[in-house]
């Protein structure tokens, strides 16, 4: 609470007939030049400065930033408010009921663990597209996600009764980003202080990356990890430098056949080319005016994917406009109005800030484009796709294949037609015969006698999905207008393709009702799944039951096409190799070819009544009848109809028996909610630091290894160690759900950390003839030869002996998802150290949260390039600094020859970059982890 003014920022600002204490930014000298990001964090500081956290230093360092100078200077930022999604939510409220029995335990008072900043959850990543394409699909889904995570909604609805300011939004209702920016964010919050009614810039930090969405409503707000998010919660600042803001001036307007979802794919790949890591990034200029909010929303959402730690638009009469449609009351828009006026927060395209670094985009120039096979910045221009397809199927077919030629195999529509009968020595490929594509064409039957033919590349799965797009209009009426056209011109979706429909929140429902394009969108397949993340998460389900026998029994190498913003390897589907990432009107429009192996300029979706052959651009939508349909179909009373009950769920939800009480009962038999063990046995004092000595390596990792990798979300295999406690728990494999779903059971979740069936840890190369196997594997130097074993099981053996383990990893480590998991579970496997090229921002900070230390190899220098396989006994030396109040710039690391290593193999030293970057991370390792720091300073 701030109990100090040192600038006399303390005024009132009028608005109507309310009155509202408000902290000045303009007493502070410097403050007209800063980037409207930065006054957010001036008034931020202003309002809680107490002389010992936030102080006048910090606040005048803020007000004289250096738009040229590296980031050296700590601030402490408190967010209004904390914003939660289940899968990272759940472990968050498993992790307060435990602080609750440990706080007793120390001799406090359990009911002072409570959220001290409102926290709202939005339940939306459990739903799962087990049914598809049928009018039931949404009704059985959702009956199967209350089975399936009955236990962990009970424990959710008593959270929801036993924590104050915490509220839950109900399964079935939207995605959280969405529901963020259609009602949650205030944009300006109000809140009564003292006695007295405060304003101040809405500022939120989200348990997925993706909070980063907000942003396109001038609220500043970033993913962290679930672990800073209770600590946020418990009203714990979050600690962070000063960033660089980078300035992209938007100019022109995006021309006809563009979408936003082109847009923010060119900036993707721009922002990641330009390298926005850790910095802010500010969207200015004339052009501002012209960006709809939907599509500021659909950029910033993207945020985690080009790098940066938020990617924000300033207010304007756009915002207010959208304030105003989504159903806010008259009041809370003048306030967001007058507010943002006063504090020079409101944007003036000709007076231009001072930007660390500045990038410039004519909208005008952007064209269609996708992003693939396996990384968002990976863009690809349409009209190049089957051309780059050509040559990435190659990295991921297997044999026996076709390299084929052109002729080799008879040019044909994609796939034969439905019911023909396919001669064995006539099999086409999914697309003409394209010179240098990796055939492998296996003969499928359906239940009912269709035949076709599925070859590598084959689209599988086209998904509408995601709070990426779905909260859009353009992009989703788009998609429907051309459905509606392919149906007119008699097309039809392949037969091999699992078709999905995750609209965002149910207004997408209403206007697509009201305009009718749902009925369009279900002619081809696509129902309504359920309200959430579905696909994007990896909550896909089962692809169509023959499709699936034939990718499996003759490893094919297939596609998804979703429209969502996370495609990394093994996150869509088990089955699915290469994920894209597409427009909505795109997904519909892979449905009907079928294959990446695709020229949408060349080669026709299908022919007409007439025999006349239809090309993408015979069916995609007019603008201009996206525009009729947007005015037409979407009202500002469709939001305040949805929004009303938006806490009250339904009957399901209500009929949940919910226990009672402030500690919750723990069940011993439950397998998705057990109580955290990271206070057990923890002291009210913390033991020193030490050095790590002995250590063994437990991956050897290379490049861009993401929080998908490290933490999987997505379906738990059969006979891994995550499997294998399951079934030996009683759980059938029909029951296992998902990695994500079970967050709030830390023993499954160790035994899924690393368990990516897609993870290529090099040190397994030794033991499998230099053939790089991929999965959850290393080689456990606890048993005679260093034999390969699940990585969890491996860890046990170490801890067993007291071993510390380390993990050697590359570029962009810890990349995607905000996923705590990812630090919590590396934790839980006795990694004390991590040694990388270069960390992802929140990924580094939960594992210093977690009480690992992140470490970098020297500039320049990888384990590769220093001559390390893995095999070495690891020391790492000159950590005890820490015990004296400071920490060190660097510490020596050494890794000698163990009885494992190739014969002359020599020591190997080097000093290695500590990324404690904050005196506050350091006070996190000091206690261990975050959460036992913020539970010594409650006790």
């Amino acid at each position: 609470m701030s109990t100090v003014n040192s600038f006399g920022a303390k005024s009132t600002l009028t608005v109507g007939s309310t009155d509202y204490e408000i902290f000045r930014i303009d007493t502070v000298p410097g403050f007209e030049k800063l980037p409207f990001s930065l006054k957010v964090l001036l008034e931020n500081l202003l309002r809680t400065e107490d002389g010992a956290n936030v102080t006048k230093a910090q606040i005048e360092a803020l007000g004289s930033w250096d738009p040229a100078a590296q980031p050296d200077t700590e601030i402490q930022f408190t967010p209004a408010r904390v914003v939660m999604q289940d899968f990272t939510g759940v472990p968050c409220i498993v992790d307060l009921a435990t602080m609750r029995e440990a706080v007793t335990a120390l001799g406090g008072d359990p009911n002072k663990i409570n959220p001290l900043s409102p926290a709202e959850m939005v339940i939306d990543h459990s739903v799962i597209a087990d049914l598809f394409g049928r009018p039931d699909a949404i009704e059985r889904n959702v009956e199967i996600e209350y089975e399936r995570n009955g236990e962990r909604y009970q424990f959710l609805r008593w959270g929801q009764t036993a924590f104050d300011d915490f509220k839950v939004v109900p399964p079935g209702t939207g995605i959280v980003h969405q529901v963020n920016i259609e009602h949650l964010a205030k944009v300006i919050y109000d809140r009564t202080v003292n006695g007295v009614l405060r304003a101040y810039p809405d500022t939120c930090v989200g348990t997925d990356s993706h909070t980063t969405m907000v942003n396109g409503l001038g609220v500043l707000g970033w993913g962290v990890g679930g672990i800073e998010a209770e600590a946020a919660m418990l009203g714990q600042p979050v600690s962070m430098l000063i960033p660089r803001v980078v300035g992209f001036k938007l100019t022109g307007e995006i021309p006809a056949g563009v979408t936003a979802t082109d847009v923010v794919l060119t900036i993707t790949d721009m922002l990641r080319q330009h390298g926005v890591v850790g910095k802010f990034v500010e969207f200015y200029g004339a052009g501002v005016a012209s960006v709809p909010l939907a599509n500021r929303a659909t950029i910033g959402n993207m945020s985690p994917e080009f790098g940066s730690t938020a990617a924000i638009f300033p207010i304007d009469d756009v915002t207010l406009d959208y304030l105003r449609l989504t159903g806010r009351d008259e009041q809370a828009v003048a306030l967001v109005e007058a507010y943002a006026k006063e504090q020079s927060l409101w944007h003036d395209a000709a007076n231009e800030p001072s930007f660390s670094e500045y990038l410039e985009l004519d909208l005008s120039t952007v064209v269609p484009s996708i992003a693939g096979p396996k990384r968002p910045q990976d863009r690809i221009l349409l009209s190049e796709s089957k051309a780059q397809f050509e040559k990435d199927i190659l990295n991921y077919a297997t044999g026996p294949i076709d390299v084929a030629d052109a002729g080799s195999f008879p040019a044909s529509d994609p796939g034969s037609v439905p019911g023909e009968e396919v001669e064995t020595n006539e099999i086409p490929t999914l697309s003409s015969g394209s010179p240098k594509v990796a055939s492998k064409p296996v003969k499928v039957t359906t239940p009912d006698g269709q035949k076709y033919i599925l070859d590598n590349g084959a689209v599988t799965l086209a998904a509408i999905t995601s709070c990426t797009n779905t909260s859009n209009p353009s992009v989703m009426i788009a998609a429907g207008l051309l459905a509606r056209n392919a149906l007119a011109k008699g097309l039809k979706q392949k037969p091999w393709v699992k078709t999905t429909l995750g609209p965002g929140s149910k207004v997408v429902t209403d206007y697509y009702e009201k305009s009718g394009l749902d009925k369009d969108l279900e002619g081809l397949g696509f129902y309504t799944v359920g309200y959430g993340c579905t696909i994007c998460i990896g909550n896909s389900g089962p692809l169509i039951d023959e499709v699936s026998a034939a990718i499996n029994e003759n490893d094919l190498a297939v596609t998804a096409v979703l429209s969502g913003n996370r495609n990394f390897e093994g996150r869509i589907s088990p089955d699915v190799k290469m994920n894209y990432l597409a427009s909505p009107p795109l997904v519909v429009a892979y449905a009907l070819a079928g294959s990446m192996n695709f020229d949408f300029d060349t080669q026709a979706l299908g022919t007409d009544g007439e025999g006349n052959e239809v090309f993408l651009k015979d069916v995609w939508p007019d603008p201009a009848e996206v525009q009729q349909i947007i005015d037409s179909s979407i009202s500002r009373d469709q939001f305040i109809k949805q929004y009303a009950t938006v806490f009250d769920g339904d009957e399901r939800w209500t009929s949940l028996p919910t226990p009672t009480g402030p500690v919750f009962e723990w069940d011993a038999d439950s397998t998705y909610v057990r109580k955290a063990p990271y206070f057990d046995g923890m002291e009210r004092t913390p033991a020193p630091v030490t050095d790590i000595a002995g250590a063994r390596v437990l991956a050897t990792l290379g490049d861009s290894v993401t929080t998908d990798h490290i933490s999987p979300a997505g379906n738990i295999k059969a006979g891994t160690p995550a499997a294998q406690y399951l079934t030996e728990h009683g759980v059938a494999q029909k029951d296992f759900n998902s990695y994500g779903s079970r967050r709030g059971n830390h023993e499954v979740m160790i035994r899924g950390t690393f368990a990516n069936i897609r993870l290529k840890n090099a040190l397994v190369k030794a033991v499998n003839d230099g053939q790089q196997i991929e999965g959850g594997y290393t080689r456990d130097f606890t048993q005679p030869g260093g034999p390969q074993a699940y990585i969890f099981d491996a860890s046990q053996n170490y801890q067993a002996q007291g071993t510390p383990l380390v993990i050697f990893g590359g570029k962009e480590y810890g990349s995607g998802s905000s996923r705590d998991w990812a630090a919590k579970g590396t934790n839980l496997l006795g990694v004390k150290a991590v040694i990388t090229e270069s960390f992802e921002r929140i990924h580094r900070s939960n594992l210093i949260g977690m009480g690992v230390v992140p470490l970098q190899f020297p500039a320049g220098e990888s384990w590769e390039s220093l001559g390390l396989d893995g095999t070495e006994i690891v020391s790492i030396a000159g950590l005890e600094e820490l015990n004296e109040g400071t920490t060190p710039k660097t510490v020596r690391v050494t890794a000698a020859p163990s009885e494992f290593s190739p014969e002359g193999k020599q020591t190997v030293e080097f000093d290695a970059v500590v990324r404690i970057d904050t005196p506050g991370e350091a006070d996190y390792y000091r206690n261990g982890g975050i959460l036992q720091y913020v539970l010594r300073s409650l006790v």
